[in-house]
């Protein structure tokens, strides 16, 4: 396969799990307003999150709710709203049009027509939530028709890896923001707000319900962190993403019959996570620890480009 073909694979989905992760950051956002209507300040976290806060001061004096919304949805100032993110992928989904079925290319073509209707104009607060809704399932018929459809060849391998690498990253990045942006003070602790604000963390990565089942009534921090970090039955943990990408890769070295750095770098991922339980990580830091997972899922992002040629 060409690189770029397989670059256009990766990225395609990266973009459309990135749109949906933005989806659910701003709903996040939008839940923790309805306890505190009267204050944005929380926004600035979900700004943090999407790694957009720098981008959005650049174009907006304050953070004012709607304006805030409005950047991470529709802006085409901001590359990674998710009407900027939608058209890349579509793009991406035309460069490799003859490497995809004609139902994953529908899904992706009516993703873009439906989400750049439906973004056409700024959201009313009152439609926030449908459109949310929208933006998540019009992602999740691409996955629906990937899976449909399409060999599990290295062309799919591609495709899965560059949703995983996307997960991981975001993962990680709603974690990290609680203790650092999204708790006002140290004081917070254990209050009323601490416990909305991890029940906010758990319904932007969908794993309240999820959670629930295993754990009942008990919303304790560390058994959250946990959740969300080491449970490998949980489709967004960050070890349930690394471990997928050790199959993806591990396909795709047998089927380019050909020793590749990304994958080691892959299973030193996965056995950094095998060696530590939640109670290390706390002891060396949450915020330490999920910034190094960042910096290691980014350099496997780019070891990926380069053993298979994403510019070429």
């Amino acid at each position: 396969m060409l690189g770029k073909t397989a670059g256009g694979l990766t990225w395609m989905f990266r973009y459309l799990e990135r749109s949906e992760n933005i989806a659910r950051l701003v709903e996040a956002g939008f839940r923790m307003g309805l306890t505190h209507s009267d204050d944005a300040s929380e926004w600035e976290s979900i700004l943090a999150t999407a790694a957009v806060r720098d981008a959005y001061l650049e174009h907006n004096e304050a953070y004012d709710v709607p304006a805030i919304v409005d950047f991470l949805l529709r802006d085409p100032a901001n590359p990674t709203s998710v009407l900027s993110v939608v058209e890349a992928a579509r793009n991406n989904a035309r460069l490799v049009r003859t490497a995809i079925t004609r139902e994953v290319w529908e899904a992706v073509n009516e993703c873009w027509i439906t989400l750049h209707d439906l973004l056409a104009r700024p959201v009313r607060s009152a439609d926030l939530p449908e459109t949310l809704g929208t933006i998540r399932q019009k992602s999740s018929l691409v996955r629906g028709a990937l899976h449909g459809t399409m060999l599990r060849n290295d062309i799919f391998n591609f495709s899965r890896a560059g949703t995983f690498l996307e997960r991981a990253d975001n993962t990680c990045r709603i974690l990290d923001v609680k203790y650092y942006i999204l708790l006002p003070s140290v004081s917070f602790v254990g209050s009323t707000i601490d416990n909305v604000q991890w029940e906010t963390i758990l319904r932007s990565a969908s794993a309240q319900r999820a959670f629930r089942w295993l754990y009942g009534g008990e919303t304790r921090p560390s058994a959250i962190a946990d959740f969300l970090i080491f449970d490998r039955r949980m489709p967004r943990s960050l070890a349930f993403c690394v471990e997928k990408l050790c199959s993806n890769l591990t396909y795709l070295e047998a089927e380019y019959d050909q020793k590749m750095p990304s994958l080691e770098m892959t299973l030193a991922f996965r056995e950094k996570l095998q060696r530590l339980d939640i109670d290390e990580v706390f002891k060396i830091g949450l915020h330490e620890f999920l910034q190094s997972c960042i910096a290691d899922n980014n350099a496997l992002a780019h070891q990926i480009e380069q053993d298979y040629r994403f510019t070429e």
